[in-house]
Formats: structure tokens, C-alpha cells, sequence
């Protein structure tokens, strides 16, 4: 009896072993959380039609062969926005010349009610001189919105002031010149793995 004790729990042993041994495959095989994320399907991203910080009519085609790095925020953000503007504007500043100018980045209001070409003018030169603010009508921001799957909303404790705060979710896209959307990068990216992420993924 003890005899078959011992080998049942030698082959416990055995058994745990090897789910422990796969479980740390797999984990290392999870990505990096601070990069670039792949997305959830392939259906992220198209087409849009905006007005550009100089009154100018902008498609996704303004910007041939080049990569877009695109953010939806509003101007009137207290804290994620401009943090990721930020995060955005270093990146670009850490990568060297010939590879940045092939990466556009892009702010999309999701605040058009406020966010005039004029207001955007004032905001964007902030965080990168090259960065390029984009607004729209409702109708416009909304269809852009659900093509990169975008939620955004005023919030329900200030809806009803004219100092309304929009929730919003907090991604950046890169998108390659063919128009499919590479991957995402999170809120919580920083400067230095987004440079290093932009540097890998765009030739």
C-alpha cells in the first residue's frame, strides 16, 4: 500500500511540475504591456473625413506612405490628454529624423462643440510642432469614433454645465500607410517604450 501511495504522489509531483513548467511558457510569451499592443481584431480603424487646426479639409489620405499615430482626446482634458500628448511628443523627439518624418501624429477631438479649428491651432503646437488637431461636426467624430471603437461621453456629474467633463477611453493607434491599424499603445506607455516600439515597427 505504501508502495503505491509514494507512486501516486511521485506522479502529483510530476503532473504539477509540468502544468507549472507550461504556465511559465506561456507567460513568457504574453506581451510587454508597456509597447505596442496588437488589437483585438482587425476590424479597428478606416476612413475618416475632418478639419484640420488650419481650417483645411483632411482625409486619412492627406498623409500618403506615411504612419499614423493617432490619439482621441479633447482640449479641455484635465489630466490623460495632455499626459499622453506629452508621451506622444517625446517619443517622436527621441527618434531620429529620417524616422520620424515618417510617422504623422494625430489628435482627433472627441469634443467638437468646443474644440474649433482655432482652439485646436492654440493647443496642438504644446506638445509637438508637428502634431496635427483634427475636429469635425457630431456626426463626423462619431463615425471616426466607431471605426477605432473609441467610447466617449460627457460625464453625468457634469452634463449639464457648460464646463462638462468627457469620459473617454485613452489609446493611441498606429496605423500604416496601407490603412490598417498595427497596434495600440495603452495609457500607461511610456516616452521611452513607445520610441522604442515606433523605431521597431516602422521601417
Amino acid at each position: 500500500m505504501k508502495q503505491w501511495i509514494i507512486v501516486i504522489f511521485a506522479l502529483a509531483l510530476a503532473g504539477a511540475g509540468a502544468l507549472w513548467l507550461t504556465a511559465s511558457r506561456n507567460h513568457s510569451q504574453l506581451p510587454e504591456q508597456t509597447g505596442l499592443l496588437a488589437t483585438p481584431s482587425d476590424k479597428f480603424g478606416g476612413p475618416f473625413s475632418l478639419t484640420d487646426q488650419n481650417n483645411k479639409h483632411v482625409t486619412d489620405k492627406t498623409w500618403p506612405g506615411k504612419y499614423l499615430l493617432i490619439y482621441f482626446g479633447y482640449t479641455f482634458c484635465p489630466d490623460a490628454c495632455p499626459t499622453e500628448l506629452l508621451t506622444i511628443g517625446q517619443a517622436m523627439d527621441q527618434l531620429d529624423a529620417g524616422k520620424a518624418a515618417k510617422i504623422q501624429p494625430i489628435f482627433i477631438t472627441i469634443d467638437p462643440a468646443r474644440d474649433t479649428p482655432a482652439k485646436l491651432a492654440d493647443y496642438v503646437p504644446s506638445f509637438h510642432p508637428r502634431l496635427e488637431g483634427l475636429t469635425g461636426s457630431d456626426a463626423d467624430i462619431a463615425q471616426v469614433a466607431k471605426e477605432y471603437k473609441v467610447y466617449y461621453q460627457k460625464s453625468d456629474a457634469t452634463a449639464q454645465s457648460t464646463d462638462y467633463v468627457m469620459d473617454h477611453s485613452s489609446y493611441a493607434y498606429l496605423v500604416a500607410p496601407d490603412g490598417k491599424t498595427i497596434g495600440i499603445f495603452s495609457s500607461d506607455t511610456t516616452a521611452d517604450d513607445m520610441a522604442k516600439s515606433l523605431d521597431t515597427a516602422v521601417p
